[in-house]
């Protein structure tokens, strides 16, 4: 099978569950080797400020700090090159999308990850770290999920800005009503935007227009191969990183990832259905059905992380880093179901946007 064949069938999701599973475990095997949790880490965006200035020491776990930013990075960088400007304009003009994620991310996702810690984590650390880890939308991976699953991801994008907005007003409010007194930079918040968000989209951005500039729409599609090649392998290395954090400790102390893995499965599967399927009722396209349920389902674990270090008890910071283990595999199993359930649940009104686009135009005489 030659490269092309291999990335078809990934994208297909044919071999990528394989993947998954492998690199996991690939992750596993080097953080127990390692002993990574023995490490004192430094959070991404430290070691990249130390890079900047200067400080930077190239140490195993420096250097296994920068993973997550950099797999993130391989990760959404293909995505944004499908952005375009007139789209993006076009996604601010939907206002029930926007009600339905905005609804969902701030009246009910904080409060249902509340509900489930209090009936599933018996841990008081535990039980802080998971309150925490449902507090924020996700600002980063929710665009590459709707990009796995060909949704609206100009719409995605739109609505990850604004959640990364508002989460920097909310979060200490929300932290204060469902945890306590809570002390944290809310410049954490605006920085990780920035590495996560705001780097690859611009990025992506500009590449996009000095290739359609030389040589077109056909020289963009031309590149897409590589680019969906790029954001798969990054998202394996991504998962590798993760894996690798906390490797040694998941071997040593399964019953913390299964304490924390039965409430967040719950969680991410109750709210991606139950939004995937408003959607579908108020007749939205499959496209814009994925983003926004894609977008109230993800939470934002670099925010969680960083607030656990910065204000909490290592115990509650565990909890945060357990958290992305369960979310990645569980949101690839949501992509490939909502793309199972598209015929289904969307077969009306794409057969009537055909008959739509298909029908003769009428001349005047």
């Amino acid at each position: 099978m030659n490269a092309r064949g291999l990335l078809a069938r990934l994208e297909d999701f044919r071999l990528l569950p394989v993947f998954v599973v492998v690199s996991m475990a690939i992750g596993i095997v080097i953080g127990n080797v390692l002993s990574i949790s023995d490490f004192t880490l430094t959070p991404p965006i430290e070691a990249l400020k130390s890079i900047a200035g200067g400080t930077f020491e190239p140490t195993v776990a420096n250097a296994i700090s920068l993973g997550v930013p950099i797999g993130l990075f391989a990760m959404m960088y293909p995505a944004m090159t499908n952005v375009r400007v007139t789209e993006v304009g076009q996604a601010f003009r939907s206002p029930r999308q926007l009600g339905v994620v905005l609804f969902f991310n701030f009246a009910v996702a904080p409060f249902f990850m509340l509900l489930l810690a209090n009936i599933f984590v018996s841990d008081p650390d535990l039980r802080t770290g998971l309150i925490l880890y449902g507090l924020a939308p996700c600002i980063a991976m929710v665009i590459i999920f709707t990009y796995l699953a060909k949704g609206n991801v100009p719409m995605a994008l739109v609505f990850v800005a604004l959640n990364s907005v508002i989460q920097m007003l909310l979060i200490p409010v929300y932290a204060r009503l469902l945890i306590g007194d809570v002390s944290f930079d809310v410049w954490v918040v605006a920085e990780s935007v920035v590495l996560y968000l705001g780097l690859p989209l611009i990025a992506g951005v500009v590449t996009r227009q000095a290739v359609v500039r030389r040589g077109g729409e056909a020289a963009m599609e031309r590149l897409k191969p590589g680019l969906n090649a790029l954001s798969i392998l990054g998202l394996l290395f991504t998962l590798i990183v993760m894996f690798a954090l906390k490797g040694d400790l998941i071997l040593q102390r399964p019953q913390i990832v299964l304490e924390m893995a039965v409430p967040m499965a719950i969680f991410f599967f109750t709210m991606f259905s139950v939004v995937y399927l408003v959607g579908a009722r108020l007749r939205f396209s499959y496209e814009d059905a994925v983003a926004v349920a894609f977008n109230s389902t993800g939470r934002d674990f670099e925010i969680a992380i960083a607030i656990a270090i910065t204000a909490f008890s290592p115990t509650v910071a565990l909890a945060t880093v357990v958290g992305p283990l369960i979310e990645v595999p569980v949101m690839l199993a949501l992509v490939w179901g909502a793309q199972r359930l598209r015929p289904r649940l969307f077969r009306a009104s794409e057969s009537s946007s055909a008959a739509r686009a298909n029908a003769p135009v009428l001349q005047p005489k």
